[in-house]
């Protein structure tokens, strides 16, 4: 019998043998992928437990298909089943074109308070990428999910809004830099102590939970400094003041070197690292974007802001394969609430061709049994996804790419998937 997920009183999920996920297969592109996706979930869970346990699969309208079945992009009841039932999981959608809603995917994440947009980033062998050793990048990135300039607060040039904004910020405010005001629009980018510490915090607890080296706060406070520089400032007092015994920052390893040395705060550092302490350091964002080619095995886990977050997780995708196998999930780890999605666009004109790469839903998928504490099942597609690929049994997106490959459907690569489950 079917039952819903819950948020238990110790805050940590109770998933029943037989819970009911909402899905959306998406747009475009998504019915295909999605049909792919499903039976290998299905598959694994059946592999994996024996029987024991089952999802029950709930469809939910959202995106084109909802719009041409009820004339709303994202129906109250869609969102009502997001909400009843904790944990779902989606394809890419169309957003409406020339008004309406900024983009389904914000209202959602605004909505559901989503406030992580967790995004993995590791090397499967044999997928092609444009790296010399992008075996070295494994990386999970925290990306703040509701603050920042995707708040959404703007206002264009020419309208009331914007001239009343110009007028409180110069006359007011004293603001002198702005260069053009008669053709200026201009946008409000918000960051709290609360968003932040929220944030970081879920980077910290994730990287004490799996044994991870290293919490990179990236930023660009060398600019600005009231927000981005706030949100790396706040990052480190709370690392201190919630897990002393577990984190070392390098303010501490500061402090050290002013009082002792730095050959001592050296040695502080290293003694801390072997003693199994996560290392919490910071990086500006565009060094950081070099760096993630230079020398990436020297970050683990990363905490950023949205829009950095936003160009770092699709750069660091690139570098192992592109979007088109990145997974994502947004997540509020408080109430439970996760919405694991792929992270590509709906393509339309493959649409209904069964030739498209279904792994981004598929490592999403693994995403969200991980979540769920399915772990047996999410190990069983990890590791057959890369043995899949190892063996150049792909999609034409990979075989492309490859050598000596064998082109597959999207129907064909979740069979050997399966199988080689």
């Amino acid at each position: 019998m079917a039952e819903k997920i819950s948020m238990g009183a110790n805050g940590k999920l109770v998933v029943p043998n037989n819970p009911t996920i909402p899905f959306i297969e998406g747009d475009g592109i998504g019915p295909d992928i999605w049909r792919a996706s499903v039976r290998v979930f299905d598959a694994a869970v059946e592999k994996a437990f024996k029987g024991e346990k089952k999802i029950e699969w709930k469809e939910v309208l959202a995106g084109e298909k909802a719009f041409n079945a009820t004339g709303s992009w994202m129906p109250e009841a869609t969102m009502d089943a997001f909400k009843e039932y904790l944990l779902s999981i989606k394809g890419p959608l169309t957003t409406p074109v020339g008004g309406g809603i900024r983009s389904l995917n914000v209202a959602l994440r605004q909505e559901l308070d989503l406030y992580v947009c967790l995004r993995p980033v590791k090397y499967f062998e044999g997928v092609p990428s444009p790296m010399w050793q992008p075996e070295k990048v494994n990386m999970v990135i925290f990306r703040e999910n509701t603050e920042d300039i995707y708040a959404g607060i703007e206002y264009m040039t020419g309208t009331p809004e914007a001239q009343k904004l110009l007028d409180f910020l110069i006359n007011e405010m004293g603001v002198k830099n702005i260069r053009f005001p008669e053709t200026t629009s201009l946008g409000i980018k918000p960051v709290s102590k609360e968003g932040s510490e929220r944030l970081i915090r879920s980077a910290i607890q994730h990287a004490i939970e799996h044994k991870l080296p290293t919490v990179t706060i990236v930023h660009k406070g060398n600019i600005m400094k009231y927000t981005e520089g706030a949100f790396k400032n706040w990052g480190y007092e709370l690392a201190e003041r919630e897990f002393p015994g577990e984190v070392y920052t390098w303010n501490q390893w500061e402090r050290t070197k002013k009082d002792s040395g730095e050959a001592v705060a050296n040695e502080e550092m290293k003694l801390c690292a072997v003693g199994g302490k996560v290392i919490i350091k910071d990086a500006i964002a565009d060094n950081f974007l070099q760096q993630a080619l230079l020398a990436p095995q020297d970050y683990s886990v990363i905490a950023t802001l949205n829009l950095n977050g936003d160009y770092i997780s699709d750069a660091l995708a690139a570098q192992v394969g592109g979007i088109g196998i990145a997974p994502g999930a947004n997540i509020n780890y408080l109430t439970g609430h996760a919405v694991f999605e792929a992270t590509h666009g709906t393509a339309p004109r493959f649409a209904n061709t069964n030739t498209m790469n279904p792994s981004s839903v598929i490592l999403s998928g693994v995403m969200m049994l991980e979540y769920m504490g399915w772990r047996d099942a999410a190990e069983l597609i990890t590791n057959s996804v890369g043995k899949t690929i190892r063996n150049k049994t792909v999609t034409i997106d990979f075989y492309n790419l490859m050598k000596e490959g064998t082109l597959l459907k999207t129907s064909e690569f979740a069979d050997e998937i399966i199988r080689n489950l």
